[in-house]
């Protein structure tokens, strides 16, 4: 049996036979249609990648406001566009595993405070000039300086100073940190001609494509790279992204053929996504975690007893249930879940108790309705979250007014700007990552404005303890201490639920960021 389903996968692949006949055919064989798909999959894979054409791709997320200069990239779209023209040093695989890139070769320090990363040799950016260890430690500073706004920022405010020394970069940190090849991964840290100090914003990398249209929050084209210096990315031709906000448009975009690939479908139309012909579902799970935002500076929020009463007035069981539909896990108002190494399972969950989010609310003396503010673009279905949380709060006497924001300008206006808002974070490769992006005292992007000094040494203490178990109860402490007296209120952990066209072959699941980790038109081709 096996042997013919491999026929017809080829045969399908060849044009012979369109994907519906081909599952109609596997369905006959007593095969279910996902065992198919796999099939489907693994033969495009096994004949090798198909180069040319123009890959088609509709996301969402992308606002008018949006920036071609990595250090601003803030939303899924910005996120995908810096993959199109740009490297970082190394990159993390979808099983964790580091993966050299630009650099080709990372050592350490016995102390892990002196990195060492051997620069590629005779890699071109797009303007012709040739990749130089200059370029690495002149982008590194970049996103450190002191006027710095980078959303790597948090993650390198541990560096003492970066130096080349012929065809190396030596990066020396104030404290050790295990972590930091790791933390050289973030999509921000793309190389850039000079570092990007005179022109940030040029789209000037050595990605497999060039961009040769950026109409921010509308559309963006990119030209195959013709130098590129790795031949088993960048198969097609050309890619098209166009921003599509709304979740309906989009879907009926991949199922019309003006995109071969989407992300962000809503996972309550994911069931019925799957029974379309011609078109493949893919959902990942990982670090990615839908959050209700609190400032813990800002009143009524700078009073834990109304956090932990906002907190406890949420039915996290109703939000996996009804908002994702199965595509993803409980949340329990940290950031850290299975999916990181060094979690701990031995966490209690937060569970909804509308008699003890009533005893808090009351403790914290506040009272009249509190503003939570929204959009479509925070994460799907996230004004259908703001309403379920409205209904379950009312239970514990708490009034939520909700107050919908426009999609575009969200991510410039609301987040990390208003005191109560609802957003999503992609997660990081490690726990430190994580903590230092967005939990650290100093971090650019500390979005509940969480400001701990016990919580920052236990940061630093994490990054220099070698012992694997030392390390994990600091973790420990340290998830807690955001669980109990932070401003993130995560009810779930979200899969990546994404879709593709027949067309699309290549196609891994990849737990850490949506489309592949950034790598889905670049990773993948086109059958036909």
């Amino acid at each position: 049996m096996k042997s013919e389903l491999n026929w017809l996968a080829a045969q399908t692949l060849k044009g012979g036979m369109n994907r519906r006949d081909f599952l109609a055919r596997a369905g006959a064989l007593g095969v279910s249609a996902a065992f198919a798909n796999t099939i489907i999959a693994d033969t495009a894979r096994a004949a090798g990648p198909r180069k040319g054409g123009t890959m088609l791709l509709a996301m969402s997320g992308g606002q008018a406001t949006d920036s071609l200069d990595p250090a601003l990239a803030s939303n899924e779209a910005a996120f995908m566009v810096l993959k199109h023209f740009g490297d970082t040093l190394v990159e993390v695989a979808a099983d964790g595993s580091l993966v050299m890139r630009l650099a080709t070769d990372v050592r350490s320090s016995d102390d892990a405070k002196v990195w060492t990363f051997a620069i590629r040799r005779d890699v071109p950016f797009h303007n012709g000039a040739k990749l130089t260890p200059s370029d690495v430690v002149a982008t590194l500073q970049r996103h450190a300086g002191d006027e710095s706004k980078s959303g790597a920022l948090g993650l390198l405010r541990g560096i003492d100073k970066v130096e080349a020394s012929g065809n190396d970069v030596i990066v020396t940190l104030k404290e050790a940190n295990a972590d930091l090849p790791y933390l050289m991964s973030d999509y921000h840290l793309i190389i850039q001609p000079g570092g990007g100090v005179d022109a940030p914003d040029a789209g000037i990398g050595t990605g497999p494509y060039k961009v040769v249209q950026a109409d921010h929050g509308v559309r963006y084209a990119f030209e195959k790279f013709a130098d590129y210096f790795d031949d088993d990315r960048g198969h097609v031709d050309a890619a098209e992204m166009t921003i599509i906000s709304d979740d309906t448009a989009r879907v009926a975009a991949l199922r019309s053929g003006q995109a071969h690939m989407i992300n962000r479908i809503p996972p309550k139309v994911a069931g019925l996504f799957e029974r379309i012909p011609d078109l493949t579902l893919h959902s990942a799970g990982g670090r990615s975690h839908y959050a209700f935002l609190m400032h813990c500076n800002t009143a009524p929020f700078d009073n834990n007893e109304l956090r932990l009463a906002l907190k406890y007035a949420m039915d996290r069981e109703e939000m996996v249930d009804k908002i994702l539909f199965g595509h993803g896990s409980l949340g329990n108002d940290m950031p850290i879940n299975a999916a990181y190494p060094l979690f701990s399972d031995d966490i209690e969950q937060r569970t909804y108790d509308p008699d003890k989010a009533a005893e808090h609310y009351r403790a914290s003396g506040h009272e009249g309705p509190i503003v939570l503010r929204t959009a479509d673009t925070a994460f799907p279905g996230a004004v259908d979250a703001c309403q379920l949380f409205q209904q379950t709060a009312a239970a514990a006497g708490i009034t939520i007014e909700i107050k919908r924001e426009p999609n575009d300008g969200y991510w410039s206006d609301v987040w990390n700007k208003q005191p109560f808002c609802t957003s999503y974070w992609g997660g990081r490769p490690t726990q430190d990552g994580m903590y230092s992006t967005a939990y650290l005292s100093s971090a650019d992007w500390n979005d509940t404005r969480f400001f701990n000094p016990e919580f920052d040494a236990k940061v630093l203490q994490a990054r220099s303890e070698t012992d694997e178990a030392r390390r994990r109860a600091i973790y420990r402490d340290m998830g807690l201490m955001v669980r109990d007296t932070g401003g993130l209120l995560c009810p779930m952990f979200a899969n990546w639920v994404e879709g593709t066209s027949n067309q699309v072959a290549g196609w891994h699941d990849d737990p850490a960021q949506n489309m592949m980790n950034g790598f889905a038109t670049i990773k993948c081709w086109l059958t036909a």
